[in-house]
């Protein structure tokens, strides 16, 4: 099992989809319905900031498993989201981290 990070830049329509509260709801039932997506959530400038993108931190096989992950979630709009995906190791891996 490899550990991946997705990295979401948004284009600023993205915020309409994540306002539409039935698109926001199968987006989180998704991503638990996912467990080998171990954490993920929006990303922000600042604090009162709109949100510009998003990251995940993913446990697949395949850099093919994470794409078809990100594809089939109801967030992904690729007119208003890009990814990039990166293999990730966790510095202190004998550490856990709770966030």
């Amino acid at each position: 099992m490899q550990r991946w990070a997705v990295i979401f830049t948004d284009k600023p329509e993205m915020n309409n989809i994540r306002a539409d509260r039935k698109t926001r709801d199968a987006h989180v039932a998704y991503a638990m319905a996912h467990p080998e997506l171990v954490i993920g959530g929006g990303l922000k400038p600042s604090p009162e900031a709109d949100f510009c993108g998003a990251l995940w931190i993913v446990d697949a096989d395949t850099r093919d498993a994470v794409e078809a992950l990100i594809k089939e979630d109801p967030f992904f709009v690729p007119a208003y989201r890009n990814y990039q995906i990166f293999t990730w190791g966790k510095i202190l891996e004998d550490q856990s981290a709770i966030l």
